[in-house]
């Protein structure tokens, strides 16, 4: 029996993804199914870094934080981070820059693509810092992309302050709030 290669399997665009029902991501013409949908632990703690961002960046005229929108990479990589900061102009219906910030927050279907494929794509496409936070052990790992365009761990925040510097903005933030309360 032939082994499967990757040329086998089918490849999509961004027509294709366009009329896809349910919440999908598309990752070098590779379609990844986001369900189930996130628990409600996951989803406390988007809605907790969501309001932390926004409050933090209230005074920066440039930035602004957003919930899971479709970042079109190009036409074969399409994403949607959990929460992202997003600094100058934004036009359409989907992003189209490449985010300053990133949360992923982990989930059992998704923390291979997250800590793995999403990682090499975000340091590519010159994410600025990219925060995988892992809810089981209330652990944050922050990464910032250095001068060689790699992400390199600047901390692993717990209970923990960390400021990101982006654009002309400085934004403290309090890892401590981020957590569900057990």
């Amino acid at each position: 029996m032939r082994a499967l290669k990757l040329e086998d399997l089918p490849h999509y665009k961004w027509s294709d993804y366009q009329n896809w029902e349910g919440s999908w991501e598309l990752i070098e013409g590779v379609p990844y199914a986001m369900s189930p949908a996130p628990s409600i632990e996951h989803q406390t703690i988007s809605q907790n870094i969501a309001f932390q961002l926004s409050d933090a960046l209230k005074n920066c005229k440039r930035c602004r934080a957003l919930l899971p929108v479709d970042w079109k990479i190009n036409d074969e990589t399409v994403v949607q981070p959990d929460n992202l900061v997003v600094c100058g102009e934004i036009e359409g219906q989907y992003l189209k820059k490449t985010p300053a910030i990133i949360f992923e927050i982990l989930s059992p279907s998704t923390a291979k693509k997250d800590t793995g494929i999403k990682f090499d794509l975000y340091q590519q496409e010159g994410v600025a810092y990219y925060v995988i936070v892992n809810p089981i052990d209330s652990v944050a790992k922050i990464y910032r992309l250095t001068q060689d365009g790699r992400l390199i761990k600047k901390k692993d925040a717990q209970n923990d302050q960390f400021q990101f510097e982006i654009e002309d903005c400085q934004l403290n933030f309090d890892f401590s709030k981020i957590w569900n309360e057990k």
